[in-house]
């Protein structure tokens, strides 16, 4: 404290030896075996009351003060060297300081330090904070360099303490007065005023400027980015504007009239700017305004578009930059709802080399390269020989990390959507395989994300699609015979065997002829397990399309002969009646109607569990065929269990069909009436 803090101890400093010193301050401000627990009973023992006490006699109120008063006046002030460097080479000035660079910087070392002592012992600093406003709070004339100087440094502390000034500054007033004024003044020194305001104002925009106050910020923010305005100036009126559409209360309508200048401002100074860090900055902002305001962009988004393949070339050696043009590319593409045609043969190559694992690229590419994939896919109306050529590497991918994992299983599911059929002929086999080999050592999120694959492979292309998936039913199958899954897996594993089931019998034969010669034992005895498994765990499945879709398989299954089917007549009949009663509904005029059927008037986005009714892309679109072709939301089940009572009936004959039907209760017969007639 003796060195940094006073005027005798200063003279002898340096600033490797003051880094190190504010970092060890802050450790012992932050180190929570300092602190002593607030109850008796969670004590931490002698030790740490013994280094409470040495800090509480050490930061005394008037050794706080004094600290605080001397990181503002002295610290905290632009040394020569700094404005040297804002004349010089204005991007390095003005490029935030990021990561641990406290550790081993000064600036955000001695910031830091300010940060922690001040929401530490924010009731007794705050009002000396106050007090140094009130002593800058005058407009200064240009020429006072050290003045402007003095009240810069103040700013930042407000700055820098927003969070734990929130109750002690009127914002709105201070910002509607003092500092609008002072960033009218353009003279060069008032750069410093200038530029400092704006990261303020930037600071406090999601704690305490009133929405009312929105316009009037952006309107200021838009004149510093001018390029008549000073370099460093524009690079922190572009953070100021980041905070401001990041934050929580943004209004995309209010910001509508100031979107075009300000795009376009950001767009020139991207240009402008040459360092690699700089330009990645900008392109932050830009993609982070474009994901806010949406499709308003795409009046505005032309030149961008032009200019992204330039800005990929020139960074070849910039992996960082690669990545914001990347995550750039994923926003516009939904802003535009589009793969427009300028940017179509610039998208795939970037994905293909960003999602190839044998390119050292992946290792900085991949999470937005695969983010980039899904989004052209899901915007795209049609499938390309270039998206066929690009799937080439999902394979490799889907093993390759269990980050890649969870967004490799939607790409699949969407690439597979463009075109069903083409896509199980090529590709579908190795990725069921490939799926079915993680699945032996894969958690339960990980399990139901493959299962939906399944599940919309058989959706979209039933009869294919259920001998696309034979390599993974095996597991899905042996897991409802063993019957002890995690609740959710088990209502997705039936669901996918009755699909299967409605599907293809061929297939449904096939897998019960694998898992007998598996388990040793009868097909018969198989199916006799997997039915016991299934009518016990069936009363737990909860969503109303599952038990429907089960319900279905069963009323399937009636016709089919089986020894096991026909032995369970009495249960299955009661999981069927428990289904009827659930999905039935009744209207005014007391007819009744299968509530999950497509009828007139009813859009499939009333069943679209993922999305929110509108269809924005052309995924949504494809999603809606899914619905209309899903034998869940086609077939009466009413009307299926009617069909096959009497298609059983024909196969019994009159005497075996009613010896049958005493398998099922006098309670369930009474409601099953109600729905159907049994001769």
């Amino acid at each position: 404290m003796y060195y940094l803090f006073t005027s005798e101890g200063i003279q002898f400093i340096y600033e490797r030896f003051t880094i190190q010193c504010f970092n060890i301050i802050k450790s012992i401000l932050l180190c929570v075996e300092y602190k002593p627990s607030k109850t008796i009973e969670s004590s931490k023992g002698p030790d740490t009351r013994r280094a409470s006490d040495i800090k509480s006699t050490f930061f005394q109120p008037n050794t706080l003060i004094e600290i605080c008063r001397r990181l503002v006046a002295h610290y905290f002030v632009l040394t020569q060297d700094e404005l040297d460097m804002w004349d010089t080479d204005p991007e390095t000035f003005a490029n935030d300081e990021i990561g641990d660079s406290w550790k081993y910087s000064l600036r955000p070392s001695m910031e830091t330090v300010f940060v922690t002592i001040f929401h530490e012992f924010r009731d007794i600093l705050a009002p000396v904070l106050l007090d140094l406003i009130r002593e800058t709070s005058g407009l200064l004339p240009p020429e006072d360099i050290q003045g402007i100087l003095k009240k810069d440094a103040v700013y930042n502390a407000v700055a820098l303490a927003a969070f734990d000034m929130y109750e002690e500054v009127d914002f709105d007033q201070w910002f509607t007065t003092t500092l609008m004024e002072e960033l009218r003044i353009k003279h060069n020194n008032y750069r410093i005023i200038r530029r400092r305001v704006s990261a303020l104002v930037g600071r406090w925009t999601g704690i305490k400027l009133s929405a009312e106050l929105r316009p009037t910020l952006y309107q200021c923010v838009i004149n510093l980015l001018g390029p008549d305005e000073d370099m460093a100036v524009r690079l922190t009126a572009s953070s100021t504007l980041r905070y401001a559409i990041d934050d929580f209360e943004f209004n995309s309508e209010q910001f509508r009239d100031f979107l075009e200048p300000a795009f376009n401002l950001l767009f020139g100074l991207l240009k402008e700017v040459t360092e690699c860090e700089t330009k990645m900055h900008i392109l932050n902002v830009m993609t982070l305004m474009v994901e806010r305001v949406g499709h308003t962009i795409q009046p505005h988004s032309d030149a961008l578009i032009q200019y992204l393949p330039l800005l990929w070339k020139e960074s070849e050696e910039h992996n960082m930059l690669r990545c914001a043009i990347v995550s750039t590319l994923v926003q516009l593409v939904k802003a535009l709802g589009t793969v427009v045609p300028e940017l179509a043969p610039f998208l795939v190559p970037i994905i293909m080399l960003g999602t190839d694992t044998k390119q050292s690229a992946i290792v900085y590419l991949l999470e937005d390269s695969l983010e980039l994939w899904l989004t052209v896919l899901e915007n795209s109306p049609s499938m390309t020989n270039e998206m066929v050529q690009l799937y080439e590497n999902m394979p490799a991918l889907l093993e390759y990390s269990t980050e890649a994992f969870r967004l490799c299983i939607p790409i699949s599911l969407v690439h597979m959507l463009l075109a069903p059929e083409l896509v199980m002929r090529s590709h579908g086999v190795q990725i069921m395989t490939i799926c079915d080999n993680l699945m032996a050592d894969m958690k339960n999120e990980g399990i139901v994300m493959i299962v939906r694959l399944v599940d919309t492979y058989i959706k979209a292309c039933p009869v294919v699609g259920a001998e696309t998936v034979l390599p993974i039913l095996p597991r899905i199958f042996q897991g409802v015979y063993e019957g002890e899954l995690y609740p959710m897996v088990m209502s997705m594993y039936l669901a996918i065997l009755s699909r299967v089931l409605l599907s293809s019998h061929n297939v449904f034969s096939r897998v019960l002829n694998t898992l007998a010669h598996v388990n040793n034992i009868s097909e018969e005895a198989t199916m006799s397990k997997i039915l016991d498994v299934w009518l016990a765990k069936m009363p737990n499945v909860s969503q109303a399309d599952q038990r429907k879709l089960m319900g279905l398989a069963l009323t399937n299954l009636l016709t089919t002969q089986s020894r096991a089917v026909l032995e369970r007549f009495g249960l299955i009949m009661v999981q069927i009646l428990e289904t009827l009663n659930d999905i039935t509904k009744t209207d005014e005029t007391g007819l009744t109607s299968d509530s999950l059927v497509l009828t007139e008037g009813r859009s499939p986005s009333y069943f679209n569990e993922d999305g929110d009714g509108f269809y924005e892309t052309d995924h949504d679109q494809r999603k809606k065929q899914l619905i209309l072709i899903d034998p869940v939301h086609t077939i009466v089940l009413k009307d299926y269990l009617q069909a096959q009572m009497y298609a059983l009936r024909t196969q019994l004959g009159p005497i075996q069909f009613e010896q049958l039907l005493q398998l099922v209760d006098g309670d369930s017969m009474s409601q099953l009436k109600e729905y159907i007639s049994f001769y």
